[in-house]
């Protein structure tokens, strides 16, 4: 039998990226255009958190400028699936 490997994709709001202390093997990955367009943002930061994969993907883009009405959700989601993500964690600051 296969062993299973979690690898967790984040796409967080404004902050989430700001604290990279818990990050380890922390590393940035830049990103193509999908089929749906262009993700959020043009990178998104790889690691490790306790021992587990995680790819981190902010929503509103590096600089803060997409409004949540114009966030491309497909084509950010379809950029984590293709790093490898097999389950997605969505934050919001409400």
């Amino acid at each position: 039998m296969s062993e299973f490997k979690l690898k967790i994709g984040i796409i967080g709001g404004t902050g989430l990226d700001r604290d990279s202390s818990i990050i380890k093997d922390l590393r940035l990955v830049s990103v193509d255009t999908t089929p749906y367009g262009s993700p959020s943002d043009d990178q998104v930061i790889c690691g490790t958190i306790e021992g587990v994969d995680v790819m981190i993907m902010g929503r509103h883009g590096s600089k803060h400028d997409i409004n949540p009405s114009d966030v491309n959700y497909r084509a950010n989601l379809w950029t984590l699936r293709q790093l490898g993500a097999t389950h997605v964690l969505v934050t919001t600051a409400c």
